[in-house]
Parts: structure tokens; sequence; C-alpha cells
């Protein structure tokens, strides 16, 4: 039996002190005038590309990290740099991961590289399964992808909104449903190739937060996708769906085996929000004096600091055991993956609050970093799941009952 520990390796420090150096080097300059212009900061994923960041082989490499900790270690330097821009660097990760969680290994190997391109030729991956009168209820998705046997493809019709990197990607990731009787056991993925006719952007957001990461709705009229594209293939499918039929077989679906994939990382980005807040409170509280003494000399600040110490490392516990757990290919019985994201994301919301209100009228201006990560760690609370789906799914585990 595996003994967990979370003590980082030295590769994990590596790692860990190499991202950092890139995030302060190159992602926090550049931070501010990304978030101004709303736009996909480019130039920054382009310099994460030749760094080594930008790729296929860095995410797998973390992704089999056999302990676990290389994904969240990752995710929270990043996203201590700056969270749209630490999004725009691994927003594509999320298509890869529904590849890679519904697809099979000849799939895997022929469109995840085909998300990430190289240095000088980057790419981008979309993942596409919220909707517009769905959003959290997943069973209520009406994209709909038919089989034509006469051609051997999928075709995709249907509205998709929130997507990371949506319409500008090169390959999008689109859930569907293939059986409306079954509701969330009669939905698949599907493989959007480059230049396939039919797929466009429809509105792009124009977000609260994590401005430089790029969001907006797929629209998918009579898109046509060859067979091979649906991920794990149809003999595969039609088994599934013959045992939903019957009333036995798994009754998850494939937007959810991504969620559950990526929950600690998201996690993680939310801890590194809520450490860069904290880390500039603290040198502040550290370094402004009022009335004689520095203000962390008063238990107000002091307590209100200590408060936030404790949650984000609170958070990055939960964290780091969840995605550990997932290394193991342990089962989240007790809903851990849930705790995780609800923890951290709850955490950054209150530790960039708290920082604001120690900074005062500075941390309400743009002059100090911490009123655009008060912004940017709103959308945690939100994304994957909001907190109130974390806590339906934590509830409906610890209690038993069909919690509604």
């Amino acid at each position: 039996m595996s003994t967990p520990s979370f003590d980082l390796t030295p590769d994990h420090l590596e790692l860990k002190s190499w991202l950092h150096t890139f995030a302060a080097d190159v992602i926090r300059p550049a931070a501010s005038e990304w978030d101004e212009k709303e736009e996909f900061p480019w130039p920054v994923v382009e310099e994460a590309a030749k760094a080594g960041i930008y790729s296929m082989d860095f995410f797998a490499t973390q992704g089999f990290d056999p302990t676990g900790l290389g994904i969240p270690v990752s995710m929270e330097e990043l996203c201590w740099g700056d969270a749209g821009i630490g999004l725009a660097i691994v927003g594509t990760a999320l298509a890869a991961a529904g590849v890679s969680s519904n697809g099979t290994q000849e799939q895997v190997l022929e469109w995840v590289p085909e998300m990430f391109g190289s240095p000088g030729d980057v790419k981008l991956g979309a993942f596409c399964s919220s909707e517009p009168d769905a959003g959290s209820d997943v069973g209520a998705m009406r994209t709909r992808a038919r089989y034509d046997e006469a051609t051997d493809e999928w075709v995709i019709n249907g509205t998709k909104t929130w997507a990371t990197n949506g319409g500008i990607a090169d390959v999008h990731v689109v859930t569907a449903v293939v059986d409306p009787d079954l509701r969330t056991r009669g939905q698949a993925s599907f493989v959007v190739p480059p230049g396939t006719k039919g797929l466009s952007q429809g509105q792009k957001f124009h977000k609260h937060g994590i401005r430089a990461s790029h969001t907006a709705e797929v629209v998918l009229d009579n898109v046509r996708v060859p067979g091979r594209c649906l991920l794990g293939g149809k003999d595969k499918l039609d088994a599934r769906l013959a045992r939903a039929r019957e009333g036995s077989g798994a009754r998850g679906n494939a937007s959810m085996a991504t969620f559950e994939r990526t929950r600690p990382a998201v996690g993680a980005m939310a801890v590194g929000i809520a450490r860069a807040a904290y880390e500039v409170a603290l040198d502040y509280a550290k370094t402004r004096e009022q009335f004689g003494k520095a203000i962390i000399e008063n238990q107000g600040v002091a307590f209100m600091l200590a408060d936030m110490a404790v949650s984000i490392d609170a958070s990055r516990l939960l964290v780091h055991r969840a995605a550990w757990m997932a290394s193991q290919g342990k089962a989240f019985d007790a809903a851990e993956g849930s705790m995780s994201k609800l923890m951290a994301a709850e955490t950054a919301v209150k530790v960039t609050g708290n920082a604001m209100q120690i900074l005062g009228g500075n941390g309400f201006t743009r002059e100090y970093p911490v009123e655009r990560w008060a912004r940017d760690a709103k959308i945690f609370t939100i994304f994957e799941g909001t907190s109130e789906i974390q806590r339906l799914v934590i509830a409906r585990t610890v209690s038993g009952a069909p919690i509604r």
C-alpha cells in the first residue's frame, strides 16, 4: 500500500524554482498590460513555449508524476504570476485532459500534439462543455451529435459557452448528446479538427477578471467530423449506451470525467492567487507605518494575516492530498476533489479581499496588483463547478442522501 507523502522531492523543488522564475520575470511584468487589453497574450505563451512550459511533453511529464504533485506545484506557481496569463498557458491542458480521459491511446497521440504546436507555431485547444441554458446541469445539455452511417461522420449542432480558447483554438473538444433518452449517460466527446466547416466563435465575453484568458461561445452548425473523431470509438460508445439502456453501467459522463481529473489543479491555481496576495499584504503590513508603528503590530492586522496563512496552507494540503489520491487511482469516496476545489476557491476570494483591506486605499487602486488578483479570484468559486455544486457533491457523499 502506498504511503502518502506531501514532501516535495528535489525534482519538485527544481520545477517550482524554474516556474517561479518564469512567473516573476515573464508573466508578472506583462500581467497588467494584458489584463487591460483583454486579449489573448500570444507573446507570453510563445515565451512559455520557448522555455518548454507550453508543450505536450511538459504537461504529460507533470501529469504522469507518480506523486501527483507536479501539476499542482506548476499551477500554483503560474497563477502566482498571474491567473489570466496562467490560464492562457494551461487552458489547452483542459482540452488535452478531455482527450486523455475519454479517448484511445491513438487519439491522444494524434490530437494532443495538434493542440500545442511548437515554439514559433503555437497552437491552442479548447474544451467545450457548458451551454447557455445548462450551466452546472450537464443533464440539460442540448448540443446533439447524430451519426451518419452513409459517410461514417458525426453531425454536431448546438452552442457552447464559457469555452476557454473557444473559437480561436486549433482543436476543439466538444461534448454532445447522442441519446437524449439517457440524459448524462447518453453523452459523448468529439474532437473537431482545425478548419472544420460549421464551427465558429460566437460572443466573446468581457470578464470581471482573468481577462488575459480568452473566453467565448462556440457555435456548431452542421459540423461534420469523421467517425474517428468520436473519443473512445463507436464500439465502446455503443456498448456503454447498451448497458445504460439496461439500467446498468457507470453513470458518469464525458464532461464529469474531465472535471474530476482537473479539479485539484484548479484548486492549485486558486492557492497561487491567494499566496500572491498574502505575500504582498504581509510585506506591506511590515513596512507601512501608522501612528508611529508598522501596522502589523496591530492585533487586528496580525490576526488577519494569521488567518490568511492558515487558510492557504490548509487549501494547499487538501489540493495535494486530492492530487496524490488521483495519481494513486484512489476514488474520492469522501469527495476529496470537491473539498480541495471548494476550500481553495473560497480561500482565494477571502485572502485577496483581506489583502485589499490591509493595503487600504492602495489596495483599491491599480498601482498595486491585489485589486486585479481579487477580480481574478472570484471565478474560482464559479467555473468547473460552483462552490454550491461542490457543497452538494460533498453533502451527498457524507450523508448518503439524495440531496437536491
